[in-house]
């Protein structure tokens, strides 16, 4: 029998471990960024429009004009309309003994009509997503040797100049953020849904929200989004109807701010608010249903978000040398992040007097909208590289590389990766040390060797 592991914490795993050179992950990095130079070259030249005017023609020149104009001579026959008179004949009788032969066929075959099976439609939004490759570490010693001039311990070649760093990447469901036009007013009508990273189906009914109409966000909503309504932007496809996903990574996630810094802020979700107790395993409520009494009223009275409000992006970091990544970057991958959320607030309505009760309703309006200034905490799953020349591309690509914060179980064949006791951020961190530790042992060797 094969041991059972947790489906969960091999869904961020790579599917197979590259050995060969010829497709490491190197090599298909530099394969992935040629591709997508081709595609934009081709893609500026087809806007260029330069076929339409292969065929212009600036017609006769002066010199041609002395000589005599002959006449065209038509050497083609009637053969070739033949066929055609023809055509409609065959086609006619053909029809009428196909219908004869189906009228024969039906008289003979009356039954019960069989159904036939309409396979669904794969969503337009499937597999959309910008889905990051795990990044492959080799930790070996033989690799690190001080006599081999060229260490391949798996990190880029290029770390401290090519890419742009996302840390911390908060735990949650990646998904899609789509926004349609609506008849309504922005930020009250139903006007936003979230699709699925992989089938693209919908993850919540549709709902309001101060984003544009026609934009889509590559988000992860946050695990906790019914308790703090966050759902996290990582990246940006489409702002308005403009395509941002053909530009380069620094300037998508500084158009990604920049234009989510300039919403305004949303109204809270309207109706009735959704106060409930915390949920409790089977064997404790049936153990504790009378202790819920001794429970502070604001623990057993907790708002739950009916859909995400506030559209929070992640922090990104164009400086990737190596001392910024090991003193910056890396803690805060590995730290909690916290974020300020508004929070409805529970309030007991008052006794009414006789005189109060016609403004009742304004009066209970005003006591359920009373808001409170909450911070929630928001745990790290690891730390995202992107390729600064990079643009987005649907799909697992090698341009993005994801280094979780956890131990990956169930995959001990990974390089440099020990199964439940060393989590890659950890290989990740100690290898970033050892190429500082090895670039200044290459200093100090040229300056010792020009004193001399």
């Amino acid at each position: 029998m094969f041991a059972k592991t947790n489906r969960k914490d091999l869904f961020k795993s790579p599917p197979t471990v590259f050995t060969d050179r010829l497709i490491s992950q190197e090599a298909r990095r530099s394969k992935a960024l040629e591709e997508q130079k081709r595609r934009r070259a081709q893609k500026f030249e087809s806007s260029r429009q330069l076929d339409a005017f292969a065929d212009l023609n600036l017609g006769n020149s002066d010199d041609d004009g002395d000589l005599e104009d002959e006449p065209e001579i038509i050497r083609e026959g009637v053969s070739g309309f033949v066929q055609m008179v023809s055509q409609p004949v065959e086609i006619q009788s053909l029809s009428s003994d196909v219908h004869n032969h189906e009228t024969v066929q039906s008289g003979k075959q009356r039954g019960k009509p069989r159904r036939k099976r309409i396979k669904a439609k794969p969503s337009k939004w499937a597999d959309k997503c910008m889905y990051a490759e795990l990044l492959e570490m080799n930790e070996e010693a033989h690799l690190w040797d001080s006599q081999s001039g060229d260490v391949i311990d798996g990190l880029p070649r290029d770390l401290e100049a090519a890419w742009v760093a996302v840390a911390p990447v908060p735990t949650g469901k990646r998904c899609l953020a789509v926004t349609h036009q609506s008849a309504g007013i922005v930020g009250t009508s139903p006007n936003t849904t979230l699709r699925s990273r992989v089938l693209g189906k919908m993850l919540l009914p549709r709902f309001p929200s101060s984003l544009p109409p026609l934009t889509v966000l590559d988000c992860i909503l946050d695990v906790n989004w019914r308790d703090n309504g966050i759902i996290h932007v990582l990246d940006v496809l489409k702002w308005k109807g403009q395509d941002v996903g053909d530009c380069e990574t620094p300037f998508r996630f500084w158009w990604r701010d920049t234009r989510l810094a300039e919403l305004t802020k949303p109204p809270l979700p309207s109706g009735n608010f959704l106060f409930t107790a915390p949920s409790t395993t089977a064997d404790a409520s049936s153990q504790n249903a009378g202790s819920l009494s001794n429970i502070p009223t604001s623990e057993r009275e907790r708002y739950r978000f009916p859909y995400p409000t506030s559209f929070v992006p992640i922090p990104y970091h164009t400086d990737t040398t190596l001392t910024s990544l090991s003193s910056f970057v890396i803690p805060m991958a590995r730290s909690t992040r916290e974020i300020s959320v508004d929070i409805p607030v529970h309030v007991s309505p008052p006794e009414f007097t006789s005189h109060d009760m016609a403004i009742d309703g304004a009066h209970n309006s005003m006591v359920s909208r009373s808001t409170t200034s909450v911070v929630a905490r928001v745990d790290s799953d690891g730390l995202l590289l992107y390729v600064s020349h990079a643009s987005y591309e649907e799909g697992t690509s090698p341009l993005s590389c994801w280094i979780p914060n956890k131990a990956i179980a169930g995959h001990p064949e990974l390089p440099g990766i020990s199964e439940g006791r060393d989590s890659p951020l950890d290989v990740f961190q100690r290898l970033v040390q050892r190429r500082t530790m090895k670039n200044l042992h290459v200093v100090l060797g040229l300056q010792e060797s020009m004193n001399i």
